[in-house]
């Protein structure tokens, strides 16, 4: 039976942008930066550039997802079938792995930033400027999908099957959700947050962070490959 997947709902969108958004790599990223801007303490540049940096992130971000949607939106639906049911399997496992990590941090396999990317940012981070920091943006972007791909995935399939003017503002939606942890964090300090809270919250969350995300993949997983065969429609 071809797939037959009807626009989900507002609240389907909502609650996974959310889990999604409150991922370590983005928000590492920020912090590093906002940290070594604090040194020269010169919070309206802090600001400006926080800013450029959640703008690149968010329209990487959100090209990627309407380039996939689109993509999909052009596969018959035949084999869109078979698609949602491997991309479902893909995303389960993900969803596993970030629950493992949950339990045993750092042991086996885990959804992370590869270590010579880490390094490398932490690099371009010394020497800021406009252009580093919209690099900054789009380079996390694209290397941390590794970290976030799982429920973006499973939302633009989703999205793809009806891609219409509606589908699309929940992708804009998605994506304002996506970012708005990064901005919230970035007022934060500005209006006089201290950094070293922030960097204990987000250490002290990583692994609820993990467990939250790896569930809600877990079971956007399983929708997809129970609306692929049919067995229900998202509504």
């Amino acid at each position: 039976m071809a797939v037959e997947l009807q626009l989900p709902t507002l609240a389907t969108i909502v609650m996974t942008g959310i889990v999604d958004s409150i991922n370590p790599c983005a928000i590492g990223v920020l912090i590093l930066l906002i940290s070594t801007l604090l040194v020269a303490k010169k919070k309206e540049k802090m600001l400006k550039l926080g800013i450029i940096y959640i703008s690149a992130v968010f329209v990487t971000y959100f090209l990627f997802g309407l380039g996939l949607t689109t993509f999909l939106a052009n596969i018959p639906l035949v084999i869109a079938e078979y698609i949602s049911i491997a991309v479902g399997f893909l995303v389960v496992i993900a969803g596993l792995i970030e629950v493992k990590d949950y339990f045993w941090y750092g042991k086996g396999f885990s959804l992370m930033i590869p270590h010579k990317y880490v390094e490398k940012i932490k690099e371009k981070v010394k020497n800021i400027s406009l252009g580093t920091i919209v690099f900054l943006g789009i380079f996390v972007a694209t290397v941390e999908l590794p970290c976030t791909g799982g429920p973006y995935l499973a939302i633009t399939l989703i999205l793809s099957q009806n891609f219409n003017m509606a589908a699309f503002l929940m992708l804009v939606l998605y994506n304002i959700i996506f970012v708005l942890p990064l901005f919230i964090i970035l007022m934060m300090v500005v209006l006089g947050a201290k950094m070293h809270h922030i960097q204990e919250w987000k250490q002290g969350s990583k692994a609820y962070m993990r467990l939250a995300a790896g569930l809600l993949m877990i079971g956007l997983g399983w929708l997809l490959m129970l609306i692929a065969n049919g067995t229900i429609n998202l509504n």
